[in-house]
């Protein structure tokens, strides 16, 4: 598939425009979004910690689906969209406080699903924290 123009650190066109009162508030900044990759950043902080002050697994899944979703999007283009169906998400190294960077990169692209692999890395250590698979369906306007 043909990508867009891309802009600045390998976003396409548009990409830095990208947000959402969800994603704001998880604190995801997207560095590299394309057909075959989504990277982003994202901190570790109190207010996404659960009750005993690490941070809680559903951010570790909703970064994990944002990125899927956000890279078969642009796999998909134009065509139509996608919308997940299935994350299992898993835990390896909990973290209070500090940076991560998340990468998703696609397993399988058909025609009517995808599936994309996340891992996020603790920034200090380089030690893998999580990771995630999504299953995507592909949503076609005319189907």
């Amino acid at each position: 598939m043909e990508q867009s123009a891309e802009t600045r650190a390998g976003l396409p066109a548009g990409a830095s425009e990208i947000s959402s009162q969800f994603i704001d508030y998880l604190g995801i900044k997207l560095v590299e979004l394309t057909a075959d990759k989504a990277v982003a950043t994202w901190t570790a902080g109190p207010p996404l910690h659960q009750p005993f002050g690490i941070v809680h697994g559903g951010a570790h899944c909703s970064v994990v689906e944002t990125l899927a979703s956000l890279g078969a999007a642009v796999w998909l283009g134009d065509r139509g969209n996608v919308v997940g169906v299935n994350n299992n998400t898993d835990f390896y190294r909990s973290i209070s406080e500090g940076g991560f960077t998340s990468t998703a990169t696609p397993l399988h692209r058909g025609r009517s699903q995808q599936v994309w692999l996340v891992e996020t890395v603790i920034d200090a250590s380089g030690k893998l924290a999580s990771r995630g698979q999504v299953r995507l369906q592909n949503l076609y306007p005319d189907a």
